[in-house]
């Protein structure tokens, strides 16, 4: 039995999942966390091949992530409780990437000049593409029979029109240096719309979408004829919507004006927009959960953060709206996304004059995979999605390895 191992490489946690590579079900998943720390740990969950259930979390020592992508493997072919026999039964690893910049328009067989595109693309995103290339790295030496793909966050938004992904500002930085907008959680906004067009029974490319992904980070995306045609956040993951921690859309002179008047260092404010503010910063709290107990006990600072989070979401929504022009679906999706009836209800609030609008009775309903909110005769379909990025990841993987069979077929994306 062959396999396909997913693995999301960030600074201090390696997460993975396992799939059979014949029906993509899921055979173990896990994470290890607080890499290099005193006290790492190791969360997994699986099904054995007689069908018995593993999980076990665990205080492990992996002091980097040679050693943690290790303690994956060890965990994977344990001799009491073991998924796979030994490492040859992973066929290909998919890497998640948060950042391909330009270089990469698509899913991509890993080498030497791959890792050297994602390299140059440090500048790009300096807090993610380096714990992804380590991943990457570690996982070429451990696994050297298996083919390495990466699966780019950026790539869903390559479709993006100029005039949506320039910035009004000296053209020669878009030129020399990059400068403009890419978008992110491209693989859940791509997942979903799929999901979404199965569900609805169309083509997806006969389709119109406004996808709003709403986790700690958070963004949403204008869909046309199944291609993303805007989307929220820009060269970076800070613009667009507001967010757990991060602000999301505000004066660009702020930065400058806060560093003027309370002396503090770019460094600082960058920190500040980034890890300080959105949610944390309205109401001291980033977790929506506590939002919405505090709006539903009259809490001033609450209530605001609630409605500053669902206005900007509103605001976006009609403004695809206009861009779209004919809409139909929105999907709501990731942890707020899909388990808030609160933030669904008031981001849609007001807009029945645009034919949007949502059943309260569904809303409030929870219910495992895709159903929809809206009233039985609304104009546009609302839509609640699980994500699921993981096998987003390796779907992508086994693609890319048929296409690779094919006789001619290149590797590299068109827009290298």
């Amino acid at each position: 039995m062959m396999n396909v191992l997913v693995l999301n490489s960030g600074s201090s946690s390696i997460k993975y999942e396992l799939f059979d590579k014949k029906d993509l079900g899921v055979r173990a998943s896990g994470i290890v966390e607080k890499i290099g720390e005193e006290r790492s740990f190791l969360t997994h969950r699986a099904f054995t091949p007689s069908g018995e259930r593993i999980e076990r979390r665990e205080e492990v020592e992996v002091p980097d992530h040679d050693s943690a992508l290790e303690t994956i493997l060890k965990v994977l072919v344990d001799e009491n409780h073991g998924v796979i026999r030994d490492k040859r039964n992973v066929a290909a690893v998919g890497h998640r990437v948060v950042h391909g910049g330009e270089t990469f328009h698509d899913t991509t067989v890993i080498d030497d000049r791959v890792i050297r595109g994602i390299r140059e693309n440090i500048r790009l995103a300096p807090l993610h593409n380096p714990p992804n290339l380590e991943g990457i790295e570690i996982a070429r030496k451990i696994f050297p029979h298996a083919i390495q793909v990466a699966v780019f966050d950026t790539a869903f938004h390559h479709t993006i029109p100029e005039e949506a992904y320039i910035y009004a500002i000296p053209y020669e930085l878009y030129e020399k240096y990059g400068i403009r907008r890419y978008g992110f959680h491209g693989t859940s906004h791509c997942y979903v719309a799929e999901v979404a067009a199965r569900y609805l029974g169309k083509p997806l490319e006969a389709l119109n979408l406004i996808t709003v992904h709403l986790g700690n980070g958070a963004s949403i995306t204008a869909i046309r004829n199944g291609r993303s045609i805007d989307t929220s956040m820009g060269m970076t993951p800070l613009e667009g919507l507001v967010m757990g921690t991060r602000c999301g859309d505000i004066d660009p002179a702020l930065p400058f004006y806060i560093s003027g008047r309370l002396g503090m260092a770019f460094d600082r404010i960058e920190s500040l927009l980034n890890r300080q503010s959105g949610l944390r910063g309205l109401c001291g709290t980033n977790d929506m959960r506590s939002v919405v107990e505090g709006y539903r006990k009259g809490d001033k600072r609450a209530s605001l953060a609630l409605r500053v989070y669902c206005y900007r979401i509103k605001k976006y929504i009609g403004a695809y709206l206009a861009v779209l022009g004919k809409l139909d679906a929105i999907v709501f999706t990731a942890g707020i996304g899909e388990n808030s009836p609160e933030v669904r209800s008031l981001a849609c609030e007001g807009l029945e004059h645009l034919g949007i609008s949502v059943d309260e009775n569904k809303n409030a309903l929870k219910t495992d995979g895709v159903h929809e909110i809206n009233p039985a005769e609304g104009d546009v379909r609302v839509l609640v999605v699980p994500t699921n990025e993981e096998l987003k990841i390796a779907i992508e993987t086994v693609r890319v390895l048929e296409q690779a069979k094919k006789p001619g077929t290149s590797r590299y994306s068109p827009g290298e």
